[in-house]
């Protein structure tokens, strides 16, 4: 195997690097994870994940996990809404037996983790190792953390995520601002701290379209909702307005004028207690992106191929990409380490860039002035109706 006797380090314990390492520890490689958080306690965030064929749940039937994950999915979680701004029902998944995502079954964040960390070797996963500098040495690097601690590997994979800061050691390529910024909140206890809009989402998700912007929200099995308020605004919007995400009242105000002709119902996801906000900017990166293949480095995830979310093919493809490095590294088709790699970063380029753009052109339906009609349109059809 080309990296036996190897010491392999992932920067990241997101989806794809804990993905990684249970697929590498399957065929005896020596691997450390190495995660920002303190530790596991600390709380997941963002929506649900909607995991496909032959990407994400392919990766789950690969590292044996896939009826741990039926174990722990929730078939409510699939199930969506699409209202108007003033929260009249324009469409409902409920009204059919099966859901139109039936063969994308949909877990927690935190249980989908919890599997991957379960599944791994006691201590594979290093806590409170927030990545600062590495440096060659050798052939191979050693890695500085935040807590003071070093390591030493000889394969650094990178896994680390959209804000990637093990990324420029492999690649200067910017990341392109895709025209949509979105404010992310996060709201626990969400039947007592947004009774009206957890209600109206009977444990499933619900989509809002107008005025080229979206609302879009959805219920977790640890009874918390997370939403998302997207919309067009120029790159430099954050500096420009200055608002302070952790003030309830100053995010409201922004949510008051910008949303102007929305329901007032809609307030009450600013306005809960136990909410908190967080914005992000959307970017991707360019569809022809290349680098020089190195014998000792590469990456994976959304360190390697951020997007938007508005087509779920993220952490799919970020699966995808763990599984098929997996099968670079410990097969025979190779005659060393970097021929697999370069393999490996081809086929993952080529196929993020499909995803990319598909996730484009959904964003920018999505953003459209007859956004609405044309998401009814499409769900409606595809349920026949």
């Amino acid at each position: 195997m080309l990296i036996a006797n190897k010491k392999i380090a992932i920067i990241g314990g997101g989806m794809a690097g804990l993905t990684l390492a249970r697929l590498l520890q399957l065929q005896n490689a020596e691997v450390k994870v190495y995660e920002r958080d303190f530790n596991c306690e600390v709380r997941v965030q963002g929506s649900t994940l909607d995991l496909h064929e032959g990407s994400g749940l392919e990766a789950m039937k690969r590292a044996g996990l896939l009826a741990d994950f039926y174990a722990n999915y929730r078939p409510m979680a699939s199930k969506l809404r699409i209202v108007d701004k003033s929260l009249d029902i324009k469409f409902d998944d409920h009204n059919f037996d099966k859901t139109i995502a039936e063969n994308r079954p949909e877990i927690d964040r935190a249980p989908l983790r919890n599997i991957l960390l379960n599944a791994l070797k006691p201590d594979t996963v290093v806590w409170d190792s927030q990545f600062v500098a590495m440096q060659r040495e050798g052939s191979g690097w050693l890695l500085q953390f935040g807590n003071g601690s070093s390591a030493y590997a000889d394969l650094v994979i990178v896994a680390d995520g959209a804000n990637s800061k093990v990324r420029p050691y492999l690649s200067a390529e910017k990341a392109v601002y895709s025209g949509i910024t979105l404010v992310e909140g996060n709201i626990y206890h969400a039947a007592e701290n947004a009774p009206k809009l957890f209600q109206l989402s009977k444990d499933g998700k619900v989509m809002a379209f107008g005025d080229e912007q979206t609302l879009m929200y959805g219920t977790k099995g640890d009874g918390s909702m997370m939403f998302v308020a997207s919309f067009k605004v120029p790159q430099n919007w954050l500096d420009q307005n200055a608002i302070d995400f952790k003030n309830k009242e100053q995010v409201l105000d922004w949510f008051k004028t910008a949303y102007t002709g929305w329901s007032d119902e809609w307030q009450e996801l600013f306005t809960s207690n136990e909410v908190n906000f967080i914005p992000r900017p959307q970017y991707y990166f360019p569809f022809d992106q290349s680098w020089e293949t190195q014998e000792n480095l590469t990456m994976i995830g959304d360190a390697a191929h951020r997007m938007p979310p508005f087509a779920g093919e993220g952490a799919n493809v970020a699966m995808q990409d763990a599984f098929e490095l997996a099968a670079c590294l410990t097969g025979n088709s190779f005659t060393d380490i970097k021929t697999a790699i370069a393999h490996f970063e081809k086929q993952m380029v080529e196929r993020a860039a499909i995803a990319t753009q598909e996730t484009l052109v959904n964003t920018e339906l999505m953003h459209s002035t007859d956004a609405l009609a044309q998401m009814v349109g499409f769900f409606s059809q595809v349920e026949g109706v």
